[in-house]
Parts: structure tokens; C-alpha cells; sequence
């Protein structure tokens, strides 16, 4: 976490982007005006988000989060980012089933207004496990919580998945199938590898990414299993809690038809993730908290449905993060944050443990 700055997350300037809001606002709201504007700490890459108020007198004051889609000259993070489809999602997701989403006030197609096509939805109070530094490092109010607390937290968080995976008509998602051919699991899979061709495209190949693909291929699973609609960034890290309670699910740019599991693998290895870090630099951690059997266990009593294959799915979760993570680094050579290493799997953060993955041994090691 200490060897490279941390790459930035945007090419913008926020005071622009508020006076470009406000005057959007306007033709909207005649009289409403974009106040407070913040830029979160913990902004991601693939898009940006933009914390402010709405002073109005009709209605009153009203707090709002927007979501811009990255600038498309700033070596964006995916090839494309897709909010109208985010839109649509959350709408499904709100009208179908009682996981929390925000409810989203606009949908801005256009770029003009703000330089990229943006949606706005309306912010929830409360507060997010942290990214930077990690929550399971020392010194923020989950690693600072009870046992019992962290209990809660994620007996309900894996609760926001049972429910999303059991009320959501998989045929009011069509919208979302990924292309090509094959059961849901192939197309995903296949849509990870044109991923990876992208982030590769005229620069060093991963030969550990590729040798992850291969042992995905000799671990896949004889019957994926029935889809259903996955969040596909399922993490903690994505959720607003009161206190240990969630009130609002973020982030639903991943969102596809898959197996259960792979929503399941992306939650127990994103915890892995950050723990093994924190590990690393000499902490404990979390070590009891998301555990992978726990996590199997608890969604298993809720739905019915004792999760399979999922050495299979967690590999498959730190093979994806991986594509993302090398996406990021050759971001921070192009901007010239870090050099080019002989060795392009250096720039893989977690390539440690998914060598292990890999090789068999990872899970041996952390049980």
C-alpha cells in the first residue's frame, strides 16, 4: 500500500464541474442552485462522484450524490460505462426487492452538460467501510467496533445478497445479458477475457492472469447452476450503513446474469484482499470477520441454496480484480506514477495470493 502514490482519480476540476451543475440545475429546478459540493476521499476511477445539495426553496434543501462517467481522454478504467444501464438496474432492483438502493432524481444521457453522460440520485446518510486505508487496518469504525457489531454488519450485508439473488425476476434483466454464446457463467467468463485483451492491448501480457484463465478451465464447475441477477461489485465497500444497519447499495456498473456464486466469490475475496494486505504490513486485521465459510454458511440458511464450486468462484474473483488492478497500474505508467517493471506481474497488488490461488495452496494457508 506504501510502495506507489495513490493513482489518481480524476482530470477534473470540481469548482468547473459546480458551476456546469448548477447551471443544469436550473433549466430543472429555475432558482435551484448546486451548494456544498464535495468530492469524496474514497472517488473511484472508473467513474466520479460528486457529493452536494440542492438550495431550493420548493421543495427545501435536499442532499444529492452524482455519479459522472469518467473522462473518455484520462485512460479510463473499463472500455465503456454504461450509465443508462446502471439507471435501469437500480430501478429493477428497487421496484422488485427490499435491498435499499438510492433513489435516482435524473438521468443526464448527454454529455454536454458535464462533459459525460451523469445520473443523479439521491444521498444517503450514513457511513462507508473505507478503501484508503483499508477497513482492516487500524484507526476507522469497523475495525474499532465490537465483535457482535462486525457480526451484524455482516450477517445483514450478506442478507442485501440473498434477498437480491432470491426477489429479482431474472427475465426483468434481460437487458443485462453479456454477448456471446453459452450458459450465463461462459459469457461472463468470456467477458473478462475481452477485458483483459483490452487492458493488455499493445503492452505487456500477464502470463499469471493467463495462467489463472487456464486453471479456471480445469476447475469449472460441472453445473453452474440457475442465474440469477448479480450486483457484481458485492462489498462491503460499496454499502452506506447506519451504524451496522445498510441504507443504501452503490455501485452497480458490474451488475449481470451469473450464478450466485460469483457475487458470493467477489465478497469473500475483496475481504481476502484487504486483509492479506494488512497482514502483509504487520497488522492483524480482520481475520474473523467475512470469513469464506462463514459467509457459504449464513447465505446457505437464508436462501436454501448451499453454495458450490467455490474455489472455483474465488479465483475467478482475484482474477478479475487482478485485470482491474493491472488496468490501474499501466494508468499510473501513463501518467507517469510508477515505471514499467520487468516483470508486469509486479504490478498486480494481491499477484502473491493469486499465485497461490493458482498453485492450490491459498485457502490451505489462510484456514
Amino acid at each position: 500500500m506504501t510502495t506507489a502514490p495513490r493513482p489518481r482519480t480524476t482530470t477534473r476540476d470540481p469548482e468547473e464541474l459546480g458551476r456546469r451543475l448548477t447551471a443544469w440545475l436550473d433549466a430543472r429546478l429555475p432558482g435551484a442552485r448546486a451548494v456544498g459540493i464535495t468530492v469524496p476521499a474514497s472517488n473511484g476511477m472508473s467513474s466520479e462522484t460528486l457529493l452536494f445539495d440542492i438550495e431550493h426553496p420548493h421543495p427545501p434543501l435536499r442532499a444529492c450524490a452524482l455519479r459522472l462517467a469518467a473522462d473518455p481522454s484520462a485512460y479510463t478504467v473499463f472500455p465503456t460505462y454504461d450509465l443508462t444501464r446502471q439507471y435501469r438496474t437500480m430501478r429493477l432492483v428497487a421496484e422488485h426487492t427490499d435491498v435499499p438502493v438510492p433513489r435516482v432524481r435524473w438521468l443526464e444521457e448527454d454529455p454536454g452538460p458535464l462533459g459525460a453522460p451523469f445520473l443523479v440520485m439521491e444521498r444517503a446518510e450514513g457511513r462507508v467501510p473505507p478503501d484508503v486505508m483499508p477497513y482492516t487496518y487500524e484507526g476507522n469504525w469497523l475495525h474499532a467496533a465490537s465483535d457482535a457489531e462486525r457480526e451484524r454488519l455482516e450477517a445483514a450485508s450478506v442478507g442485501l445478497l440473498a434477498r437480491l439473488h432470491d426477489q429479482v425476476p431474472l427475465e426483468e434483466a434481460e437487458f443485462l445479458a453479456l454477448p456471446g454464446d453459452g450458459d450465463t457463467l461462459s459469457r461472463h467468463v468470456e467477458s473478462q477475457r475481452a477485458y483483459y485483451d483490452w487492458v493488455v492491448d499493445g503492452l505487456a501480457r500477464s502470463p499469471l492472469i493467463e495462467a489463472a484463465f487456464d486453471r479456471l478451465a480445469e476447475l469449472w464447475p460441472a453445473e453452474p447452476g440457475t442465474p440469477v441477477l448479480n450486483w457484481g461489485d458485492a462489498r462491503i465497500g460499496n454499502v452506506v450503513y447506519d451504524g451496522f444497519d445498510p441504507v443504501a447499495v452503490l455501485d452497480w456498473e458490474m451488475a449481470a446474469p451469473a450464478p450466485r456464486e460469483v457475487d458470493l466469490g467477489w465478497t469473500v475475496y475483496l475481504h481476502r484482499f484487504f486483509q492479506d494486505l494488512t497482514a502483509g504490513s504487520g497488522q492483524r486485521g480482520l481475520p474473523g470477520f467475512l470469513r469464506r465459510e462463514r459467509v457459504e454458511a449464513r447465505y446457505a440458511r437464508l436462501t436454501g441454496h448451499v453454495p458450490r464450486d467455490m474455489d472455483f468462484y474465488t479465483l475467478y474473483a482475484a482474477l478479475r480484480h487482478a485485470i482491474v488492478m493491472l488496468r490501474i497500474a499501466y494508468r499510473q505508467v501513463y501518467f507517469g506514477e510508477v515505471a514499467v517493471p520487468a516483470d508486469p506481474d509486479t504490478l498486480i497488488l494481491h499477484h502473491g495470493s493469486l499465485r497461490a490461488m493458482v498453485q492450490g495452496s491459498y485457502w490451505d494457508a489462510v484456514r
